[in-house]
């Protein structure tokens, strides 16, 4: 009787403390479902999700030219001229062009440009979400590069106003993104749908043509949600078509948003970037602002020709020391680390004739005009 109330204790002991165990497990599950929810339902979610590399180079630090083009570049020879003044460890060249389109001996007189174009480009039309996507492809092409640390946007009819030389000390000796932002506040291009994801007052205008350092270069490429919201919100109004009658008074009703002119910069400013920004471009349009029927017209920039490229003009652009935002009633004297300088480095539209007429004035380089004979039409 003693061994049989013994081995009754030893199993009572072996169970209480199997049943211990299981209660020791089942509160640490608790615990841990409990601190899981509170960690879940009460921390603060980012809206927009970034990440940033920190991804240490050696070398010079490199300026990727992105051209944004239709087809080939009709400046190449220009170009060609402005980067044989640098050195080929300071800079890298992107080309988005039409799908397909590859630029090699028989498309540009410029070897520099050969195999630039990125593989993954989309079909472009102005004034659409496409614009903005294929700026998107060119910052993450030249991203993959690590000693890329400054991102210069360029249409095919952009040129350089000075030496390469000039040109990277200046974008180099600044920290900050060259980025045309200001308060929208006279056109109806806003539209009240976009307000759950961009509130009206981080609503931003500017030039499409900028230049950004590698961080903002990320927050770009990295941004989902507010791209999305241009997508299905930011779209220009259709043209007038009068045999439409009444539907076409009311199309015209409706808001007339283009994307690159807003994108980044309401970007940016959703990010509360603009305190590390140059609040201007450093590309220089000149405006045809004569229209009289903006309904109708609206303002379009003025394409310069071998006439009106003279030597007094150019200078006339370089000498241009600040710019006036009417919206803001702000001037923007040009600085970096401020020292005072000219306000732009590139200028557009140039034609070919106007390109020729830079390269006689040695503007970015010395150059045979006769080394454009038998080249690529």
């Amino acid at each position: 009787m003693a061994s049989m109330a013994r081995g009754a204790k030893r199993r009572h002991a072996v169970i209480s403390k199997k049943m211990l165990i299981l209660f020791s497990a089942s509160l640490s599950c608790v615990v841990v479902l409990v601190i899981f929810s509170l960690f879940r339902f009460h921390s603060p979610k980012p809206p927009i999700s970034i990440s940033i590399s920190r991804v240490v180079f050696d070398g010079p630090p490199k300026i990727a030219f992105l051209f944004l083009v239709r087809r080939n570049l009709p400046l190449d020879f220009l170009w060609d001229a402005f980067f044989q003044n640098g050195d080929v460890s300071r800079f890298s060249i992107y080309v988005h062009s039409a799908p397909g389109f590859v630029l090699d001996e028989s498309t540009t007189r410029s070897q520099l440009f050969y195999g630039r174009q990125i593989s993954n480009s989309i079909q472009v039309l102005w004034g659409e979400s496409s614009m903005i996507q294929a700026e998107r492809l060119l910052l993450a092409a030249a991203l993959e590069d690590h000693a890329n640390q400054r991102f210069v946007l360029l249409s095919d009819s952009c040129v350089p106003l000075y030496n390469f030389s000039y040109v990277y000390n200046y974008l180099m000796v600044s920290p900050r993104s060259f980025v045309d932002s200001f308060l929208d506040a006279k056109e109806g291009r806003y539209n009240p749908k976009m307000s759950t994801k961009i509130p009206r007052e981080k609503w931003r205008k500017g030039s499409q043509w900028i230049t950004v350092v590698r961080k903002h270069a990320e927050v770009i490429v990295d941004d989902d949600v507010i791209f999305s919201v241009f997508k299905k919100y930011c779209k220009r109004r259709p043209p007038i078509d009068t045999s439409k009658g009444k539907l076409n008074l009311k199309l015209q009703k409706q808001h007339n948003c283009i994307p690159d002119e807003h994108y980044v910069q309401t970007l940016l400013a959703m990010h509360d970037l603009e305190g590390e920004l140059e609040r201007r471009t450093l590309t220089y349009t000149l405006w045809n602002q004569s229209t009289t029927k903006m309904e109708n017209k609206g303002w379009h920039p003025i394409t310069f020709g071998y006439s009106n490229a003279s030597p007094q003009r150019i200078k006339e652009i370089k000498g241009i020391n600040h710019v006036y935002y009417e919206t803001e009633y702000r001037i923007e004297w040009c600085h970096t680390n401020s020292t005072s300088v000219p306000c732009f480095l590139f200028a557009r539209k140039f034609s070919q004739g106007a390109a020729m007429r830079l390269l006689s004035q040695e503007v970015v380089n010395h150059f045979e005009v006769s080394a454009l004979l038998a080249t690529p039409t």
